[in-house]
């Protein structure tokens, strides 16, 4: 089994997901607000309102507190010249190699939370999948596309 990837992703990085948590979230407890509002109308006990609400705190702690805090610990990557290596995942560490002879095309993606805080996403594509290492420092990003770029065409031109 290969040692741990080095490089990790921006810390930022949790900033961004808690920020997007919350933003998903954010449907939920207004649902939950317009079912408090009418549960006197809807006939729904106060017990069911509490135990809603409970479930919502929580979801609250684990998605944008706990879980971007451990996803981010656990993410790497590391590049080279045969090979890409990503590790990533909470509880099931998943670890990906693609070989660069396999890549397909090399992208940045950057949304508006991202450009926000001035990082950007890479995405390898090879003829089966998509493969990202999120959250990079936007220079750190393309820099990592363009010698992804360069070492799988040299890999091309060996075959």
């Amino acid at each position: 089994m290969k040692t741990q990837p080095r490089n990790r992703i921006a810390t930022d990085a949790r900033k961004v997901w808690r920020i997007n948590a919350s933003l998903q979230l954010l449907l939920l407890v207004i649902a939950a607000g317009v079912v408090t509002y009418f549960k006197n109308a809807w006939s729904i006990p106060d017990l069911i309102i509490y135990i809603g609400w409970a479930v919502i705190l929580a979801a609250l702690i684990i998605f944008i507190w706990l879980l971007p805090a451990l996803r981010w610990k656990r993410w790497r990557y590391e590049v080279f010249e045969q090979e890409i290596y990503i590790q990533s995942g909470i509880i099931i560490v998943t670890q990906t190699i693609i070989p660069m002879i396999r890549v397909q095309h090399v992208d940045t993606e950057q949304g508006p939370v991202l450009k926000k805080f001035g990082l950007a996403t890479v995405s390898i594509s090879t003829a089966a999948t998509t493969h990202n290492i999120p959250a990079l420092a936007l220079e750190e990003a393309l820099e990592l596309r363009d010698r992804i770029g360069v070492l799988a065409r040299v890999e091309e031109e060996d075959v």
